[in-house]
């Protein structure tokens, strides 16, 4: 389970004006993206066209996160605060805790899909405090921590006592996006709109206290990385403890159809004036665009999101040719993304 340095729930319930919770939601932004680029990582492992579930499932849950990313910016907007994206210091160091002194010893790095990765990086991050026990699975619930669920729920209670019933923020910088559900992405206008919007956020990661579904009934994140860890899918069972057993169909898993990525490549690893460092350095200008469109769309461009989401898809291409591209001096691995934060020349 992953834990928050209680500094920071403790900022939040002691909380006596709005904007004290400005650098708490500039912190949650930071956090709902700094789990994108170990999640793209594993996903672009996948070779084109194989083990297509865990790429299923990995892609659905990037498309939540990058949606917790955007609540989060909108609560931020709408009690009249800044999201910062455009600079050097929102992207973490990867290998690295996560932000908010997050950890418990945690380290998530950049690597190709295993079923460890799995279970030891991504399973930990999407940890909820007491997550549901589905058949022969046993995980020692840690209610000592602080989890991200009770980091938001912290900001909730908080926004519930101070708050005006209409929010003080530019309605005009709300974000909404028919990439998303409209039931899931709306505007945060009022004090219950940031309530509910926080909600989402939370059950889509850990489900409820008594159910691994959120609202929209879709497993939250942490069970559907279970999944892929059993290698099977969970599915109602009225006769088991809790409702659900791992008894699914199976999912099948191909190890030798994930790209061997030398894991937490950096670009200062590759031959200068190579054809690798080209690549590299296309992926990492993608990846500025797309952090940079995020800035402008979340700074009084809401209507540019849909075109930056479409980055995206450049930076799919760019991933792809890098993960199939043998890394120099390094027999047996390939070239990973690297995710750092380089500004293009010229920009």
């Amino acid at each position: 389970m992953l834990q928050i340095d209680s500094k920071y729930i403790e900022k939040a319930l002691t909380a006596n004006a709005l904007e004290e919770l400005y650098p708490l939601l500039q912190k949650a932004v930071e956090l709902e993206h700094s789990t994108i680029p170990p999640y793209l990582t594993a996903m672009f492992s996948l070779k084109p066209g194989t083990n297509l579930v865990q790429r299923q499932i990995i892609h659905s849950i990037v498309i939540e996160e990058m949606l917790h990313m955007t609540i989060a910016a909108n609560i931020l907007n709408a009690l009249g605060g800044k999201p910062a994206i455009d600079n050097s210091h929102f992207v973490p160091e990867y290998p690295g805790p996560l932000p908010m002194g997050i950890g418990n010893g945690l380290i998530v790095g950049l690597e190709k899909y295993s079923t460890d990765v799995v279970k030891n990086v991504f399973m930990e991050i999407e940890e909820p405090e007491n997550p549901l026990v589905f058949k022969s699975v046993s995980l020692a619930a840690l209610p000592t921590f602080s989890t991200i669920g009770q980091f938001y729920q912290a900001i909730q209670k908080k926004i519930d006592e101070l708050a005006p019933h209409d929010l003080p923020g530019d309605k005009s910088k709300q974000v909404t996006s028919s990439f998303f559900p409209a039931d899931e992405l709306f505007p945060i206008y009022t004090k219950q709109n940031a309530i509910d919007a926080i909600n989402i956020i939370i059950e889509q990661g850990e489900g409820t206290s008594t159910s691994p579904l959120d609202q929209e009934d879709e497993l939250a994140h942490y069970y559907r990385f279970e999944e892929l860890y059993k290698g099977k899918r969970l599915v109602k069972n009225d006769a088991a403890p809790n409702g659900y057993s791992f008894s699914g169909p199976d999912i099948p898993y191909t190890p030798e159809d994930v790209f061997p990525l030398f894991p937490n490549t950096k670009t200062s690893m590759l031959p200068a004036g190579g054809e690798e460092l080209n690549r590299m350095n296309e992926f990492n200008t993608s990846y500025y665009s797309l952090l940079s469109g995020l800035h402008a769309t979340f700074n009084g461009q809401p209507e540019n999101l849909d075109n930056t989401v479409g980055v995206m898809y450049d930076l799919k291409l760019t991933a792809q040719k890098l993960c199939a591209t043998p890394f120099p001096g390094k027999p047996g691995y390939t070239i990973g993304p690297s995710f750092e934060f380089i500004v293009p020349a010229g920009s």
